[in-house]
């Protein structure tokens, strides 16, 4: 007896439509390694679709006021908090994530996060009119942009996508936006939920490949490009938008230092560190991947850390002893092997290594010590549940190593020495750095790189304003 594929597809204007060419893609839950799903494989003339439904969209939703956009916003809100369930579950559907952590960890927050842009809706203002030439009153505007075409990823496919609507759409923009392909399922379930709130055309989600997004991105009609992804796709947007002198808001890979002092609290930062750097198979632009311990309690360091990997459980969504599920894709999967596969002579594998069971794509939490600044692990970014270790002598040599990477997205700090924490804060170039904690995010405040990491913020009010533009007017007083 063969199971019906599910069928997803596109929202354009209003409407559930299949690609124009009727073209699908297979997806596939990656906790069992079978596809579950079908959704467009959108081409030229889906896109096409989806930007004149939001450009014409636009002006109606430009001028609507911002107590209308934060009511609409709050429905949303409340939508998704009473389908909770439906939610998550096709969440784990699309990463294979546990349904428990899920629920707990990322439905609360990304349904606060849309009431916080529901609130800033209403803060859009600029700076006081004035008299800055003899005669003549000047006043800023801050409006919308217009069409935003956003890409989101498949590491937190809803939540990136809440992070990418939700700003745009307070500050009086309209959306296209496409989900990863092998993530849709979420993405399509917001569409439906958001149907009744929305005016047709607001928003809009194309499913499809890196063509789909290519597509977007090179489009005339977007005024904005956004892309959350990779540094390879990031710098590919860029080109491409730069053609039409398209804005652009890239948040992409990490490579996070934590630096670990001799006076920090062992136990503690083992924990923490452990969960920071697991948590969604450490599938996190964030992630607590890089270790720098002080030399004189990396010993005990690492062996603590790799109890704590030993100790931590990877499996099935249903599983509420687990802390994280399956990577999200066979080709993740084998990355992430790759670069235990090549690892130098010099270095040493504490915990895990290896790949974990036979169904999906499974990877154990593991640890890596004896490590130098050029190792291939060291540079570049993993995307897997893979912490490395390496000591310092110093806090210039901690600095040294930490900023010594292409990446500079977040990053923590971890000792008892507060003149210490203060000088590494203002010196570790990260967007963040977290003070004997790693990873936490709250909706106030911004996220977001420089270097190779990207430019533009998510969340808070400078993330808002990252959707909207200035514009400079001037009276004569004389009539």
């Amino acid at each position: 007896m063969t199971t019906e594929l599910r069928r997803l597809r596109n929202y354009i204007g209003g409407e559930f439509k299949d690609a124009a060419d009727g073209r699908t893609t297979d997806v596939v839950n990656p906790a069992t390694g079978e596809v579950y799903a079908t959704a467009p494989l959108s081409g030229q003339a889906d896109v096409e679709a989806a930007m004149a439904a939001a450009a014409a969209a636009f002006p109606g939703w430009r001028d609507t006021t911002p107590a209308e956009r934060q009511k609409a916003l709050l429905k949303i809100a409340d939508a998704f908090e009473a389908r909770a369930e439906e939610l998550v579950a096709a969440e784990s559907e699309n990463t294979g994530k546990p349904l428990g952590l899920t629920a707990s960890e990322e439905l609360p927050p990304m349904v606060d996060q849309i009431r916080f842009f529901a609130g800033a809706a209403r803060l859009l203002e600029g700076r006081s009119a004035g008299e800055y030439m003899d005669g003549m009153t000047s006043i800023i505007r801050r409006e919308p942009v217009g069409v935003c075409a956003q890409v989101a990823p498949w590491n937190y496919p809803m939540m990136m996508a809440v992070w990418k609507f939700a700003p745009a759409i307070a500050a009086g923009n309209t959306v296209v936006l496409k989900p990863s392909d092998t993530t849709p399922a979420s993405t399509v379930l917001m569409a439906e939920i958001i149907d009744s709130i929305l005016p047709k055309g607001v928003f809009n989600v194309v499913c499809g490949d890196r063509e789909t997004g290519k597509a977007m991105v090179e489009h005339p009609t977007p005024a904005m490009a956004s892309i959350t992804g990779s540094v390879r796709a990031g710098m590919q947007v860029a080109e491409s938008a730069s053609k039409d002198v398209k804005r652009v808001h890239l948040e992409l890979g990490g490579k996070a230092p934590v630096v670990v002092f001799e006076d920090a609290d062992l136990a503690k930062a083992v924990e923490d560190i452990a969960v920071a750097g697991y948590f969604n198979a450490g599938q996190d632009c964030t992630a607590a991947t890089r270790v720098l311990v002080h030399e004189s309690i990396h010993d005990e360091f690492v062996s603590a850390l790799a109890k704590a990997a030993a100790d931590t459980k990877t499996g099935q969504p249903d599983d509420e002893d687990v802390l994280y599920g399956p990577l999200n894709n066979p080709n993740q999967l084998k990355q992430v092997a790759g670069f235990i596969e090549r690892l130098p002579a010099h270095a040493k594998v504490e915990a895990g290594g290896h790949q974990v069971g036979e169904k999906g794509y499974f990877y154990a939490p593991t640890v890596v010590s004896g490590l130098k600044q050029d190792d291939e692990i060291i540079q570049n970014e993993v995307f897997g549940p893979v912490i490395t270790v390496q000591s310092f002598t110093d806090e210039a040599q901690a600095l040294e190593y930490a900023n010594g990477v292409e990446f500079a997205l977040a990053s923590s700090v971890w000792t008892k020495d507060h003149g210490r924490a203060m000088r590494m804060s203002k010196n570790l170039d990260f967007g963040c750095v977290w003070i004997n904690t790693h990873i936490p995010l709250v909706a106030e405040m911004p996220h977001g790189g420089f270097k190779k990491s990207g430019y533009g913020k998510d969340l808070s009010a400078y993330g808002f304003e990252d959707y909207t533009r200035i514009k400079h007017v001037m009276t004569s007083l004389d009539g």
